[in-house]
């Protein structure tokens, strides 16, 4: 055998239990499957309900803000079919909520699987994110109803600026959950750290007022420029496009600026995966010993 041959055969071998990163899991998709429906399975064993207690909790959400918000502060009345404009702001904020929590959980959850066998790591964060996705859809399929019965004629433009919220979002929840999913596995107060991100997302994204009220106390400055780096608000922001404006009666101009934040959004977004899958990456080789 000649030596280019050896060198060549030595190159086909890589380290054990080394993993190629999120490309191992477009390879691995029989896995992922099997992920999935194995935490579904595990989510609903013994429950009657099954499914229906995914939506239990958007709609117990949903109707403390429309009363709270909508009818007790009048903001129904200062915002025309408020009760679009709020549900389109809850559902892609809860999906994003469900998508970083369940992914910061995921090897905590997953850790006998992790001890006992070597497959790689990113499949449990990114099974996280789909079956966020699973309950995302339906609760869309609501809003799309709800929409529509208060005149919903969208355009091209709108479906696009939903379809743009969504991959947003999706790219920055996996990011963020991939980061804390390896944290989580190393320090486990990383957890509740989340717990107390997720309480004050939904008021610190425009899903229950308008971008302009923000505007109007802090000003045009650097503060608001803070508020916009947030990729959740020009993805919200996308969603009220895609649902609220094109619903009877809305004649409020499109916010200022939306596409070039709505770019920065998803440049952040990446940002924040590339960061997330590189400190997962690093801690990879120590999860099964801490767990």
């Amino acid at each position: 055998m000649s030596a280019a041959s050896v060198d060549n055969s030595a190159l086909a071998f890589r380290s054990p239990g080394r993993s190629m990163g999120l490309i191992e899991v477009f390879r691995k998709r029989f896995l992922l499957n099997l992920l999935v429906h194995k935490e579904l399975r595990v989510r609903y064993r013994g429950s009657i309900l099954g499914m229906i207690w995914s939506y239990a909790k958007p709609a117990t959400q949903f109707l403390v803000f429309y009363f709270a918000i909508g009818v007790f502060m009048q903001m129904n009345r200062n915002i025309e079919n408020y009760i679009v404009y709020m549900f389109a702001g809850v559902v892609i904020i809860n999906y994003f909520s469900e998508a970083f929590g369940n992914c910061t959980r995921s090897l905590v959850g997953n850790q006998d699987l992790v001890k006992k066998i070597y497959l790689p790591r990113e499949l449990f964060p990114c099974s996280s994110v789909i079956v966020a996705i699973i309950h995302f859809l339906p609760q869309v399929a609501i809003l799309i109803i709800g929409a529509l019965v208060m005149g919903w004629r969208p355009g091209v433009t709108n479906i696009a600026a939903v379809f743009a919220g969504f991959a947003i979002v999706t790219v920055f929840a996996l990011g963020l959950g991939l980061l804390g999913a390896a944290l989580n596995v190393l320090y486990r107060d990383t957890e509740n750290f989340v717990d107390l991100i997720l309480m004050v997302v939904t008021w610190a994204s425009p899903v229950l007022y308008r971008t302009h009220m923000v505007e109007d106390t802090l000003g045009s400055g650097w503060l608001m420029t803070v508020y916009n780096l947030n990729p959740l608000t020009p993805a919200v922001e996308l969603f009220h496009y895609g649902f609220w404006s094109a619903t009877e009666g809305i004649t409020d101009p499109v916010p200022p600026h939306l596409v070039m934040w709505s770019v920065i959004a998803l440049a952040v977004s990446f940002l924040f995966l590339v960061i997330g899958e590189a400190t997962f990456r690093h801690f990879d080789g120590r999860f099964a010993q801490e767990l």
